[in-house]
């Protein structure tokens, strides 16, 4: 969307009443510190207090532990120090570092995840201890349910299991695992005895699984045989066994978990069933207590730019991130039931668990593919289960709204109380279609965008807010979030399109990269002094909504002109007979650059030369001749991330003959051949 096209999506389409407002959590806060409106609220938690020394970042995070009630084994000494610290480059040049870059939150304090999450609510003082963790269904239909006392029990099993195979404080741990309860266990039981989790997505390859066990050189993997997606077993454990081969690391114990009864191959002396290694240890253990700044996961950025990063995450950080954010822009409560299509191999995986199982909430968790047996399974699994919030990914509405609204319409939605997004821009149509279709035009959509590196949000509205389609509200609360131009100045309240950046840090922000400092400050702090350089372009608009247009590296350069490739994309699809589109950069003799433009039709869509001529020339029209363009190619599906991002780079690769690079990211690399066929 150019900044000439806000005016498609000008309009207020959610306005939340007095008294939903009044209800929420984010409203108890304001008036528990005498906070009036929205834009006071970001004012007080991202920028200098006045009479106060400390920021209003410093006092908002410092303020939450109490008010959240995050529990440290000892109090830190301060909010936040920091570091001094010196980067060697490649060249053998060092710079110093005394800004933002290195920071210690809460130093001086101890705490640990797992205390907080489950070992205080499955007290036996505790009214949580019998209450639902996790509900699961798997694909099949069938479902479990498992208290914080069973998860409890069984986490303390986990734990048990890795200090009997030496996993000492600070080791790692892989996680190749299928949506099963069994996944939370493992993750917690990792987080007791301060053990570093790596969760790896479970539709990996040889090749990208093979690059996360070398990389994290982890001794220990859990997986499972395998599980299902429509209908079908999928293997797990031969998979492993390859990426096990093909890795330098030494894996010593790979823990198998029974989900299908597929008979899989085995290594005498590595391979243990979980019967064996978990199920047969005790069920309890104390908490390792560790420092707030030591390291809880290593997860690895979904790598849409180039060789994925392990991001180190801390206890105290990505606990204080994750409970913010479920507790005020998703507004949770007793009673609730959370579900957000992901898989723990994604940073939404571990925030759902982490920042739900923080007050003792239910999260929902679903094994297999959204549209088994028909394309109505999550509509009719949110009606069966009375589930309160529903997260997912534009890509996915968008394929979904392709069925058809009568698969919608056969459901009762009203259990919905909050809608979530996140992963790429919207487009109006399909923002509106999740809105009204789904929400009932009652629910608001809390599109946050953030990553990995925070394992949280940059930009999330708050429920109280009034929302235009695809808009994003504002920054999150505690994080100084700017839009700047290429000179690093701000330009947000001129409401052009600049670059996402961050003035300061926050808690979970990584520590640095699993590979080294210098790739860390090259990546995110090497654009502009003492700024987190995010590689998205935003945009905020007269009436203060934010909005964003897709990666800044993804920036199309056609005649001397900038544009990005959502606005391109969003202008194709509002052709009524385009679904998705992708477009991407290829070499022009004329203008440097031209668009080839990927799209996929709406059903019973006739992909045809017609419809070729007529999308160039909606795009032209909206965009402006130079955009028009080159060529129009018919694929049925994009290269997506586990998280629903379009692969635009492997897209471009393939289309110009070049080295097409890491690939480890993408979910589906079958649509890379679909690709070369396209014409």
């Amino acid at each position: 969307m150019a900044s000439e096209t806000l005016t498609d999506i000008d309009e207020i389409v959610h306005e939340p009443t007095q008294s939903a407002v009044e209800s929420t959590n984010v409203w108890a806060f304001m008036q528990a510190h005498d906070i009036d409106d929205y834009d006071e609220l970001i004012e007080r938690t991202t920028t200098d207090i006045e009479g106060v020394e400390a920021s209003g970042v410093d006092w908002f995070w410092d303020e939450l532990v109490d008010y959240l009630d995050i529990e440290f084994y000892e109090d830190y000494d301060t909010v936040r120090e920091t570091e001094t610290r010196g980067v060697t480059r490649a060249d053998g040049t060092t710079v110093e570092y005394d800004g933002p870059q290195f920071t210690d939150w809460y130093a001086g304090g101890s705490i640990n995840l797992a205390h907080n999450v489950l070992d205080k609510h499955a007290a036996v003082d505790s009214d949580r201890r019998n209450s639902v963790a996790c509900l699961w269904e798997g694909e099949d239909g069938t479902t479990r349910d498992v208290t914080y006392h069973e998860l409890h029990r069984q986490s303390n099993k986990v734990a048990n299991a890795l200090d009997a195979r030496g996993i000492e404080q600070g080791d790692t741990v892989a996680l190749y695992m299928p949506m099963v309860p069994e996944v939370v266990s493992i993750l917690y039981g990792c987080f007791k005895v301060g053990a570093i989790a790596v969760p790896v997505f479970s539709g990996f390859g040889v090749d990208a699984t093979a690059t996360r066990l070398e990389d994290s050189e982890s001794s220990v993997v859990f997986t499972a045989d395998g599980f299902y997606r429509r209908g079908s077993e999928v293997t797990l454990k031969d998979t492993l066994d390859e990426a096990i081969d093909q890795a330098a690391t030494d894996v010593r114990s790979a823990v198998v978990y029974e989900r299908t009864g597929t008979d899989v191959p085995w290594t005498e002396g590595r391979d243990e069933t979980w019967d064996e290694a978990v199920e047969t240890q005790r069920d309890e253990f104390e908490t390792v207590e560790l420092d707030a700044s030591d390291p809880s996961m290593l997860l690895y950025s979904s790598g849409t730019t180039g060789k994925p990063k392990g991001i180190v995450h801390t206890h105290a950080g990505v606990q204080l991130q994750c409970a913010k954010e479920l507790y005020f822009g998703f507004d949770v409560k007793p009673g609730d039931r959370f579900f957000w299509v992901s898989d723990i191999g994604w940073m939404m995986g571990p925030w759902t668990l982490i920042g739900n199982h923080t007050f003792g909430g239910t999260i929902f968790m679903y094994e297999g593919a959204p549209d088994h047996p028909e394309p109505d399974r999550f509509w009719e699994m949110i009606d069966r289960h009375g589930l309160t919030h529903f997260g997912i990914s534009p890509t996915a509405i968008r394929a979904l709204r392709k069925q058809g609204d009568h698969w919608v319409e056969e459901h009762d939605l009203s259990s919905l109380r909050i809608l979530g997004s996140t992963g790429e821009p919207w487009d109006p149509e399909s923002w509106q279609w999740f809105y009204e279709q789904v929400g009932g035009g009652d629910c608001p959509i809390i599109n946050i965008s953030g990553g990995t590196e925070i394992c949280g949000c940059f930009l999330m509205p708050m429920p109280t807010q009034p929302l235009k389609p695809c808009s994003l509200g504002g920054p999150g609360l505690g994080m100084d979030i700017d839009i700047v131009d290429g000179d690093g100045d701000s330009i947000a309240d001129t409401n052009e399109r600049g670059y996402l950046v961050a003035r300061d840090s926050c808690p979970s922000m990584t520590r640095s990269l699993w590979s080294g400092d210098e790739r860390y400050v090259e990546e995110y702090w090497s654009t502009w002094d003492d700024v987190w350089d995010h590689g998205d372009w935003a945009q905020k608009d007269a009436d203060g909504f934010w909005f964003l247009h897709g990666r800044a590296d993804d920036a199309l350069n056609i005649a001397g002109r900038k544009v990005g490739p959502a606005e391109v994309e969003g202008a194709a699809m509002d052709h009524d007979g385009i679904n998705q589109a992708a477009a991407v950069g290829v070499p022009d003799d004329t203008t440097g650059t031209a668009v080839a433009l990927y799209v996929v039709t709406e059903d019973g869509v006739e992909e045809s030369d017609d419809l070729r001529g007529e999308v160039r020339e909606l795009v032209g029209e909206e965009l402006g001749k130079p955009f028009r363009p080159r060529e129009v190619r018919f694929v049925d599906e994009f290269p997506v991330t586990q998280s629903g991002k379009i692969v635009r780079r492997a897209i471009q690769a393939r289309h110009t003959g070049e080295d097409i690079g890491d690939l480890s990211s993408v979910e589906n690399p079958g649509a890379l051949d679909a690709i070369d066929a396209a014409r």
